[in-house]
């Protein structure tokens, strides 16, 4: 009798420590879900808010291509010689700290309007922060901009004794979506050619 009540009590404690690790078994797989959950709201926000920012980066191509092409029909320019950035000091040069390309988008946008002011401290800026949706009210949603500026690409040979080539130019367009910490940012940098004195170049 002293046996089967030992063999009972020891089935009672094996069971017991069954339900506890069955039960921090399905707490873990609980807290899981609710990780995988959350975060997979996060993720499509995020995905969401950055092909917006890719969006607003093609609406300032699109803009900054056709404000190009307006300038030299009006015979404004006559080649990109003139127009490229090249404040602030080093933005078009690849070996140096400010080349635009070892620079993520809000470094760059901090660069060109350091003060803060929502003008950019430099020339040849085509657009700077440029809002362009609407907002429920009609007035543009400043949370949604492009900001588009042209570089010569063959500036760092230029630097070293080569010659540029004024017919091309390289369209660099950063567009925002949201402000502040919850900003995202979309680059595009698109080759544009001109045809000049009626050589034929291509885009």
């Amino acid at each position: 009798m002293k046996e089967y009540s030992q063999k009972r009590k020891q089935r009672k404690g094996v069971a017991l420590i069954i339900v506890i690790v069955v039960l921090a078994f399905l707490l873990s797989v609980g807290l899981m879900l609710i990780t995988v959950t959350s975060t997979g709201k996060k993720i499509s926000g995020n995905v969401r808010a950055q092909g917006e920012a890719f969006n607003a980066a093609e609406a300032g191509f699109d803009t900054g291509w056709i404000a190009v092409e307006e300038s030299f029909a009006n015979n404004e320019w006559t080649s990109f010689e003139g127009h490229y950035l090249t404040q602030p000091t080093g933005i078009d040069l690849p070996y140096h700290e400010n080349y635009f390309r070892k620079k993520t988008d809000i470094q760059i946008l901090n660069m060109l309007d350091p003060d803060g002011d929502g003008t950019p401290d430099y020339q040849n800026v085509i657009f700077y922060k440029q809002p362009y949706i609407q907002d429920e009210n009609g007035n543009l949603d400043p949370r949604y901009t492009y900001t588009a500026f042209l570089i010569d690409d063959e500036a760092g040979v230029l630097e070293s004794g080569g010659s540029s080539d004024p017919s091309d130019a390289l369209m660099v367009c950063i567009g925002t979506a949201g402000t502040g910490d919850d900003m995202n940012t979309g680059r595009l940098e698109i080759g544009l050619a001109v045809e000049l004195q009626g050589v034929s170049q291509s885009d």
